[in-house]
């Protein structure tokens, strides 16, 4: 797995091309539900205290540059990395999505607890990367406390447990599909794996 995201990293991104390889399903994807999205997307499964996520976060953002743009990509923080700070991340990370500063938000708690090494201790810290995204301590109290963030938190929980989250970054496409991303060499396949996933639905 190492490898494989160090891979990622090292590599040029190149034009999307799909037709290189026969995908599989037990190679290069697994069915995890029977029925998939009507619309397409992309669901990464992540978590702030995972080191590969954090590495991920470039591939993510060039895969969002090179799929269609009628492919919806969300992602979905989980709750079993981090102790007591994980349900309280998730809760953050959707608080953060409610006032459309995700990306912000998620590059500041990225870099505090990967580059800086400091630890991310409960509310105030949190209230104080708010802070940071241009957010006020009091805005955010109140979304950290809203019945909408409380109820996409949950979701996330669910989510999780749904499609068996145990390990991640995971990749969950049309609601169906799991990306095998051991199965793949480099940046352009994995998209081009992704790109294909999207438009498949049996």
């Amino acid at each position: 797995m190492k490898k494989v995201f160090a891979l990622f990293l090292g590599l040029i991104l190149l034009p999307l091309t799909a037709n290189a390889v026969d995908y599989k399903e037990g190679t290069h994807y697994e069915i995890v539900k029977q029925t998939a999205t009507a619309e397409p997307e992309v669901v990464e499964f992540f978590s702030f205290y995972c080191g590969h996520c954090f590495k991920f976060e470039p591939l993510m953002s060039a895969m969002k540059e090179k799929l269609p743009k009628d492919v919806t990509i969300k992602k979905n923080h989980v709750n079993f990395l981090g102790k007591e700070m994980g349900p309280q991340l998730t809760q953050a990370f959707a608080a953060a999505e409610m006032l459309q500063v995700d990306d912000k938000f998620s590059s500041l708690v990225f870099d505090q607890i990967h580059t800086q090494r400091k630890a991310i201790n409960g509310e105030q810290d949190i209230l104080a990367i708010f802070e940071k995204t241009g957010i006020t301590q009091s805005e955010a109290k109140g979304a950290l406390a809203s019945f909408p963030v409380s109820g996409l938190a949950s979701q996330m929980k669910r989510n999780t447990e749904t499609f068996r989250i145990s390990g991640v970054p995971a990749i969950i496409v049309n609601g169906k599909y799991k990306v095998n991303t051991g199965s793949v060499r480099s940046t352009e396949e994995f998209i081009a794996l992704v790109d294909f996933l999207s438009k498949k639905t049996n």
